[in-house]
């Protein structure tokens, strides 16, 4: 079995095919695949999914490019959402400065309101760090030291110290098909090196396609091409990265049944 711990199943150029996309996932193995919120106020498309399909999850929170259009949304709407039997993580949320599409001061606020409910729920927070990996890890430790709480720093494109850091804090690295790119050897460097057990692999479908489709629409099949190549880069077979990768799925996402 192989698991997708992040994509986006609720894209509209999805719908058309929603069933074939989840009987091609299948088909490839993978057992189980969390569709990821990116808008808590459009949750709704994510239930209407995980209750179309046994083997999908959904996350809850606000993305952090859409902070300043959700700044309403509370710590007690997602613990709300978060109680439904199929919502298994928080996020995602985080920091994005490369596109800045929401003001740095809204994204922290709406980081940190997420960490709180993720340390007040026990869910694992999905975090979107992208060109902000000082600050990312600064927020993880500061609000570490208020009390624990499980993460995961998703498509990890970020430099060795974020993943050494994150990895210090009790924190997951996931890895999507960027890992499979000719020019991330840095990254399948960083990926070779991080404990075994707090490595993850993802699509972030409907994006970054592994490279055999790269340019294409990604979907949750395809993670499998990435489980491939980080198992290359680690040394060790496909079989093996895949019983790690969904190990350390099952033991992050503690609210997915075996």
């Amino acid at each position: 079995m192989l698991v997708d711990s992040h994509c986006h199943l609720d894209f509209p150029e999805f719908a058309p095919e929603l069933d074939e996309i989840v009987g091609r996932a299948r088909a490839a193995g993978i057992g189980r695949m969390v569709t990821i919120s990116t808008k808590v106020k459009q949750f709704d498309r994510l239930q209407a999914i995980t209750e179309r399909f046994p083997d999908v999850y959904a996350s809850v929170g606000t993305h952090p490019h859409h902070s300043a259009k959700e700044p309403d949304v509370t710590k007690a709407d997602l613990l709300k959402i978060a109680s439904g039997a199929k919502v298994v993580a928080i996020g995602e949320a985080g920091l994005d400065y490369h596109y800045d599409n929401s003001p740095r001061d809204a994204q922290e606020r709406g980081f940190r309101m997420h960490i709180a409910a993720a340390r007040e729920t026990g869910l694992p927070l999905v975090i979107h760090a992208r060109e902000a990996d000082d600050d990312v890890a600064r927020i993880l430790e500061e609000e570490s030291g208020k009390g624990g709480f499980p993460f995961v720093l998703h498509c990890f494109t970020g430099g060795a110290d974020l993943a050494k850091r994150g990895v210090a804090l009790g924190g997951y690295v996931s890895f999507s098909g960027i890992l499979t790119f000719k020019a991330s050897a840095a990254l399948r460097e960083i990926a070779s090196a991080l404990p075994e057990e707090r490595i993850l692999v993802e699509t972030d479908a409907p994006y970054l396609a592994p490279g055999p489709w790269r340019g294409k629409r990604n979907e949750p099949a395809y993670v499998a091409e990435t489980a491939r190549v980080l198992a290359e880069a680690r040394g060790v077979s496909a079989d093996k990265i895949a019983a790690i990768t969904t190990a350390n799925f099952f033991r992050l996402f503690s609210k997915v049944p075996v």
